[in-house]
Order: structure tokens, then C-alpha cells, then sequence
């Protein structure tokens, strides 16, 4: 998680856990000079439209007063959906025996992809059991992990 990821997802977290939501996390895209500020929510009862719009207009009036982004960018709210992204350790732990597609932010073992079977959390360690074999990763190594949907 970047420094400004860091930021937004303490100025943004209490906004949307008195909407009633769980602040799952964040992502802030750059596509040249356009952004994208993600937010993903979750409730037990799932996530609607309108739980979303209305989390984005808490957002928003908060972005606007804060102004943490200074170049333009789009808001989006969304529900984590059938490919559920994982950001903190208790969603690895929660998604143990699922099968999950991650990048990691340095190469390891010459690569930075990875597709298999999460098989342990052991603190800031993750097993990933990929084509039979075994491999080791550091959470903080992490730049995007999600659940893989099985229909």
C-alpha cells in the first residue's frame, strides 16, 4: 500500500464505518493524467447501488474538504464482487483454501505473477502452493492479490 493509499484509508475509514460498511480497502490508479480513487465496501448483508452512492457522498465531502489528491480523479465505490480483492491480513486468512492470482511489487523467484492454491498465513508470511510447488511471500511484497471465482 502506497504512502497515499496509507493516508486515505485512515481520513476514509471512519466516514465509512459510520455509513454502517466495512471498509475493505483502496486502490489509487494512474492512468496517465487521469486517476482513479477505488473504494471497496462490504457488509453481511452484501453491498447495493445505493449503499455505494451513498458511501460516495460521504467520501466525497470529505475529499473535498481534505483535498488528498491533487490532480483530478474519479471516485468509485464499489462491493469487492466474485473476485474479491484482498488487502489486509485477516482477508488472506479468511481466504485460505481458495485459489488466488497475486503481483507481487519486487520479482521473487524471477517473477512478479503468481496463480495457486493459498494454502497458509503465518504472520506477515503467505504460502502459495502453485503447480505442486511451494512459495513464500511477504505480505508487504504484495501489490495486488484476489480471490479467483469458482462457478
Amino acid at each position: 500500500m502506497t504512502k497515499l493509499e496509507q493516508e486515505l484509508t485512515t481520513m476514509l475509514e471512519p466516514a465509512v464505518e459510520a455509513c454502517g460498511f466495512e471498509l475493505l480497502g483502496l486502490e489509487v490508479m494512474q492512468a496517465g493524467r487521469d486517476s482513479t480513487l477505488r473504494i471497496y465496501i462490504d457488509h453481511e448483508n452484501g453491498i447495493n447501488v445505493d449503499n455505494c452512492a451513498d458511501v460516495s457522498r460521504q467520501v466525497s465531502a470529505i475529499l473535498d474538504v481534505e483535498d488528498p489528491i491533487t490532480n483530478e480523479y474519479n471516485l468509485e465505490v464499489s462491493s469487492p464482487g466474485v473476485d474479491r480483492p484482498l488487502f489486509k491480513q485477516a482477508h488472506y486468512e479468511q481466504a485460505v483454501g481458495e485459489e488466488v492470482r497475486l503481483r507481487t511489487k519486487l520479482p521473487q523467484e524471477g517473477r512478479r505473477n503468481f496463480k495457486g492454491d493459498l494454502v497458509a498465513v503465518n504472520g506477515d508470511m503467505i504460502t502459495l502452493t502453485v503447480d505442486g510447488q511451494e512459495h513464500h511471500l511477504m505480505l508487504s511484497n504484495i501489490e495486488r492479490a484476489n480471490i479467483i471465482a469458482k462457478f
